[in-house]
């Protein structure tokens, strides 16, 4: 991946964003016009990366190999992050006078823009004219800037996108676009049951493997709707999130979401049960060494949902949470909740279930049992929605039996 660094001040938000797709696991080179070494060093981009970087189309020791074009040929991606009014009309107009847009002319790989610029320049007629024609024209996506207070005292639109987003934008446009226009709805977390204002009854679901799941069907291309439970962990950026605390609060938001869904997946950790009666006040301890609590069921949303739809749709994926007889149980759930695929996981296992950024799980389905070995939550999320798309576009054949 090559990122390219045009001379504004956004500049300095460069080096960040290099630092996040490095640390995502990306091989990065930095290219940069002369204009951007005013604001930031080369220096700054090669202790990051560990590679040299590229910024003089006159040099004889970057050129000797003609450089920018070895770059160009081995880009998976091209990110020009900021780039500034001056280069998008540059490369609106085809030009290729310094290091980045000679990469950016050069390349046949995707070319990802994150404009940043003065507010009156964003939406001068001009700016707007150049970036139709990156967008229509050479097919460039972009990631629009943010508004807010810039460092030229304008407050509008023409921030620099935050490094979060530009790498997820980048990872969107790397990933198979496998889910794209399928709307999904993603459960994650905990629930929390009252038994008082201080005190609940809860579990230790941190909501990481369902966001996972979440950030990786909007890399797909999906529309994503993420209901969360109290967690921790930050939602996708870019993911329409809905915050619920109780069980009750998300039957409310997932009955809302499921009607025009095509996949659901339940990954968050509802409570069976809640107690039968929520003291107004603070329960104190006093003098006694007991205390029973009354506790009763609440509704089982999985299987309601298993219930309640038409068909095959939406495509009902659940999750078994299990300490013991893994298998058994997710199958049985696969059958007793109406799922067409359970995601077992042995949350006893080192390495797998709660709060830990790996996992360790096996895909039941109607016709066996596929294993995914432990991985990162983000890879295994990517392995469920594989499963997902196969079964969505193959429907699976149950085998017959034999004759005797």
């Amino acid at each position: 991946m090559v990122v390219g660094v045009a001379g504004g001040i956004a500049a300095y938000k460069a080096a960040e964003l290099v630092r996040l797709l490095d640390k995502a696991g990306a091989t990065v080179d930095v290219a940069m016009t002369p204009r951007a070494q005013h604001f930031i060093t080369a220096m700054t981009f090669q202790a990051l990366t560990r590679r040299p970087v590229f910024t003089d189309l006159f040099s004889l020791t970057d050129e000797e190999k003609i450089g920018h074009i070895q770059l160009a040929d081995a880009a998976d991606l091209v990110v020009i992050a900021p780039a500034t009014a001056d280069l998008c009309a540059r490369l609106a107009a085809g030009m290729a006078d310094d290091a980045v847009t000679s990469i950016a002319l050069a390349t046949r790989a995707p070319v990802l823009l994150a404009p940043s610029m003065n507010v009156n320049m964003w939406n001068h007629v001009l700016t707007q004219r150049n970036l139709t024609t990156l967008r229509d024209v050479a097919k460039y996506q972009i990631v629009a800037p943010g508004e807010g207070f810039l460092a030229c005292g304008w407050t509008g639109p023409g921030r620099l996108a935050e490094p979060a987003e530009i790498v997820e934008a980048a990872a969107h446009v790397l990933s198979a676009q496998d889910l794209a226009g399928v709307k999904v709805v993603v459960t994650a977390g905990p629930t929390y049951e009252a038994i008082d204002p201080v005190r609940f009854v809860g579990n230790r679901s941190s909501g990481k493997m369902g966001a996972a799941i979440a950030a990786a069907a909007q890399r797909r291309g999906a529309e994503v709707r993420l209901i969360f439970g109290p967690s921790g962990v930050a939602p996708p950026v870019g993911v329409e999130t809905s915050h619920v605390e109780s069980a009750a609060q998300l039957s409310w938001a997932l009955n809302n979401a499921v009607k025009d869904a095509d996949v659901v997946v339940m990954t968050a950790a509802v409570a069976d049960f809640r107690p039968a009666k929520v003291a107004d006040q603070k329960l104190k301890r006093g003098a006694q060494q007991t205390m029973t609590i009354e506790l009763v069921a609440n509704p089982d949303l999985l299987a309601g949902l298993g219930k309640a739809r038409k068909g095959k749709r939406p495509f009902l994926v659940g999750f078994a949470a299990e300490t013991n007889e893994v298998i058994a149980n997710a199958k049985a759930k696969l059958v007793t909740k109406g799922c067409d695929l359970v995601v077992a996981n042995d949350v006893a296992e080192v390495g797998a279930g709660f709060a830990v950024d790996t996992n360790h799980v096996q895909l039941v389905d109607a016709n066996g049992v596929t294993d995914v070995p432990s991985a990162s939550k983000a890879e295994v999320a990517h392995r469920i929605l594989d499963k997902i798309v196969e079964m969505r576009t193959k429907p699976a054949i149950t085998p017959k039996p034999k004759k005797r």
